[in-house]
C-alpha cells in the first residue's frame, strides 16, 4: 500500500501477472442470458448474482448469450479467479456480439481488479486498480499455489489494515531467470499479509510449508490472502513439492503451475 485516498480506498502498488492455471469460461449465442456453473468450487458461486453476469449486462443489457462456467479456482482467494472470469466474459462476449472491446476504466465498476485482468500480460498496478504500466517480460518460472479452502473476503483484510505506507517497489529491468525474480521480490513484501493473518491465521502455516519446500525459492501471500505461492525454477520441483503438501495437508488446495505470458480467454462456441 503506498497511500489512501480521502474516500478511503487504499493506493496500490502491485506486479501482477496470469498463471496458466484458472476457470474456463464457454460462451454461445442463445436468446436469453444465462450462466451455467460446475467445477470443484461451484457450490461457492450464485448464477444470478456472478461477476461473468454482471459484466454481460454492463456490456449490453439487452442481448442474449449462453454462459458455461468452470470453477477450477478457489472463492475469495486473492488470486483474481472472479475478475479474470468477468474479464473473459468481456472479452468474449464483445467478439460474439460484435461490440467494441471493452475499456479498463470502464469496466473497473465490476471491481478493483478487473483493469488488471484486461491486460495481456504482466502489470504494475497503481491507484485503486485502475492505473496499468507494462511491466518487464517476466521469465519462465514454475508456482506452487496453495489455499486452505477458507475464504477471505478482500474487504475484511483492508479493514484489518493498519500498517504505514510503503514506497513503490516498481523495478525495470526483466529479471533473466526465476532465481533473479525471485531475488527482486524477496526485496519487497505483500503488505496485506499482517492483516489477513489477524483473520486466518493458517496462512502462516502454508507460507512456512511452501518456503521449507525444496526448490522454493521464494514463499509469499497472495493478494489479500488467504492463496499464497512458492516460486520455483523447473516443474519438477514444483510438482515435487505439491505433492509433499498435500500429504502433509490433504485438506489444504494444492496446484502446481507456471507464469503464463498471455491474459484470460473464453471459448466461443
Amino acid at each position: 500500500m503506498v497511500g489512501r485516498r480521502p474516500d478511503g480506498y487504499h493506493l496500490l502498488d502491485s506486479l501482477v501477472c496470469f498463471t496458466e492455471l484458472g476457470d474456463e469460461l464457454h460462451l454461445s449465442l442463445a436468446e436469453t442470458l444465462s450462466l451455467e456453473i460446475d467445477g470443484p468450487f461451484a457450490p461457492a458461486l450464485g448464477s444470478t448474482d456472478n461477476l461473468t453476469v454482471k459484466a454481460a449486462r454492463l456490456l449490453d443489457g439487452e442481448r442474449g448469450a449462453a454462459l458455461h462456467l468452470v470453477k477450477n479456482l478457489p472463492v475469495a482467494a486473492g488470486i483474481g479467479g472472479g475478475s479474470a472470469d468477468a474479464a473473459a466474459a468481456l472479452i468474449g462476449l464483445s467478439r460474439l456480439w460484435d461490440l467494441p472491446a471493452p475499456t479498463p476504466a470502464a469496466s473497473v465498476a465490476l471491481g478493483a481488479d478487473l483493469p488488471v485482468c484486461l491486460a495481456d500480460g504482466p502489470r504494475f498496478v497503481g491507484g485503486i486498480g485502475e492505473e496499468l504500466v507494462p511491466a518487464p517480460a517476466l521469465p519462465r518460472a514454475y508456482l506452487l499455489l496453495v489455499n486452505p479452502r477458507r475464504p477471505l473476503p478482500t474487504i475484511d483484510v483492508f479493514r484489518r489494515y493498519r500498517r504505514s505506507f510503503s514506497a513503490p517497489g516498481r523495478f525495470e529491468a526483466p529479471p533473466a531467470d526465476a532465481r533473479a525474480l525471485a531475488l527482486l521480490l524477496s526485496e519487497r513484501e505483500n503488505d496485506l499479509t499482517e492483516a489477513a493473518l489477524e483473520l486466518l491465521p493458517e496462512i502462516a502455516e502454508i507460507l512456512t510449508a511452501l518456503g521449507g519446500s525444496s526448490g522454493c525459492l521464494l514463499a509469499r501471500m497472495s493478494g489479500s490472502g488467504a492463496t499464497c505461492f512458492g516460486l520455483f525454477e523447473s516443474p519438477r520441483a514444483a510438482a515435487a513439492a505439491a505433492a509433499t503438501l498435500q500429504v502433509g495437508a490433504p485438506h489444504w488446495w494444492v496446484r502446481a503451475t507456471a507464469i503464463a505470458s498471455g491474459g484470460a480467454v473464453a471459448a466461443i462456441t
